[in-house]
């Protein structure tokens, strides 16, 4: 048994994911509502020896943080980057690497909000990669990844169809106050 596998275990969780493993995804992770989300995300995906990545605002990535943060699968993303803009940095980080695995929470803030974020559906369309659904679970204690959907490039029909997808799962959140769809 590894390491990820025996922490979650040890505070009574349970995994079912059970979507293909791809060299290449988006992994859509909502209801967001604690920081707790990305730890227990984190041990569930390294606890099947896969490898998540997941972005974050370059200030975090300074010495020595930046090694532990590269090696859990962050990337630094720079605000005001000259190379366009960050959807098409992502794309073709998909397009030039091996294996991405890209966790991300559509809501963007732990806070309620009915916005959900659509950079992750341009980004699974242009880079041609499905989006794989995590829920984490916390009435249950389980975390899941079951579905997968391939965006059809209208942003507007493909966010209404992940809405719906996670709309059933409110009760998941560690908050449910805070998720909105």
């Amino acid at each position: 048994m590894n390491l990820w596998k025996y922490g979650l275990r040890i505070v009574g969780w349970k995994l079912d994911i059970s979507a293909p493993r791809r060299d290449k995804c988006v992994i859509c992770v909502a209801p967001h509502t604690s920081n707790w989300d990305f730890i227990l995300g984190l041990f569930a995906y390294k606890s099947l020896g896969r490898e998540a990545n997941f972005l974050m605002k370059d200030f975090w990535f300074f010495f020595p943080l930046k090694y532990l943060l590269r090696a859990l699968g962050g990337i630094p993303v720079f605000r005001g980057n000259k190379k366009g803009s960050l959807t098409n940095q992502v794309i073709e980080l998909f397009h030039n690497k091996k294996y991405v695995n890209l966790a991300v929470t559509p809501e963007g803030t732990r806070s309620a909000t009915n916005r959900w974020h659509t950079g992750f559906l341009y980004i699974a369309c242009g880079a041609d990669v499905p989006v794989q659904f995590g829920v984490i679970d916390y009435a249950n204690k389980l975390v899941f990844i079951r579905d997968e959907y391939y965006p059809t490039g209208d942003i507007e029909k493909d966010l209404e169809y992940v809405k719906n997808y996670y709309a059933p799962y409110d009760y998941c959140a560690k908050y449910p106050n805070k998720f909105k769809i």
